[in-house]
């Protein structure tokens, strides 16, 4: 079983975090995966810098500008992660845009993730229908998970259609605007939350963008399995040090 799936079948809230690879140096990546998972994270998004981030707000854009300045590329990540199983157990997710997938060769990414131990990928600008008719059976065949974002106007017929190409968990976007970091969730994104939780997919919800301490945390997992904390991570490495890492998620889990 993909260790996505066994994390979701444990019974307890997942806090999963976002951070870019290659910040805030290069060479940061393997010491801030360990390093999270030792302060108690249940899952990791390692974030493949590209140019042009179209769902990513200016905290996480100045991480990938300043990524792809040191250097970082696919090739370089996949090298810094060929030992990675040796002393990480966690789900280990890829989030990035097509572009750099497609001009390194989907099957060609989908295998160096699967040699890796890589257990799923994030790809805000693969559409769902591109994916279920031309990628799905290579993902598969490499025993990634794909997982998909839905947003408050996401259709229902939509939700489940990608409700049931899925096999790990839904990305559920907070709001309809970038990624960034928010003080507290409205009455309208509650009742997003409640709305998605009563539909009862067989795919659990994971809740992203506008996470970023105990209070939203807890919002978003009142009624979804988890979730994802990337802008306000990213700024807190760009102000401490990685060795610091434990006193942010312990402040997330008080």
């Amino acid at each position: 079983m993909n260790r996505i799936n066994q994390k979701i079948e444990e019974n307890k809230k997942i806090l999963s975090i976002y951070f870019t690879a290659g910040y805030p140096n290069l060479d940061d990546t393997v010491t801030i995966i360990q390093t999270l998972e030792q302060s108690g994270v249940d899952m990791i998004e390692i974030g493949l810098p590209f140019s042009d981030p179209l769902a990513d707000g200016p905290t996480i854009q100045a991480s990938s500008t300043q990524a792809l300045k040191n250097g970082m590329t696919s090739e370089v990540l996949f090298n810094q992660l060929k030992d990675i199983r040796k002393s990480v157990s966690i789900p280990l997710i890829i989030m990035g845009y097509f572009n750099p997938i497609l001009q390194y060769g989907v099957e060609g990414f989908c295998k160096k993730c699967q040699d890796i131990g890589i257990d799923g990928l994030i790809i805000p600008d693969l559409p769902v229908d591109v994916y279920s008719e031309k990628y799905k059976d290579i993902f598969e065949k490499y025993g990634l998970i794909n997982v998909f974002l839905i947003t408050p106007q996401t259709s229902v017929e939509r939700i489940k259609f990608i409700d049931s190409i899925s096999n790990g968990f839904i990305y559920m976007v907070s709001s309809a605007s970038t990624t960034g970091a928010k003080i507290g969730f409205g009455d309208e994104q509650i009742t997003y939350f409640k709305r998605i939780a009563d539909m009862n997919l067989k795919n659990p919800q994971i809740v992203g963008f506008g996470i970023s301490n105990n209070q939203t945390f807890t919002q978003a997992t009142t009624y979804a399995k988890g979730a994802i904390i990337g802008s306000a991570f990213i700024k807190f490495l760009s102000q401490n040090n990685v060795n610091s890492i434990s006193n942010f998620v312990k402040a997330i889990r008080s």
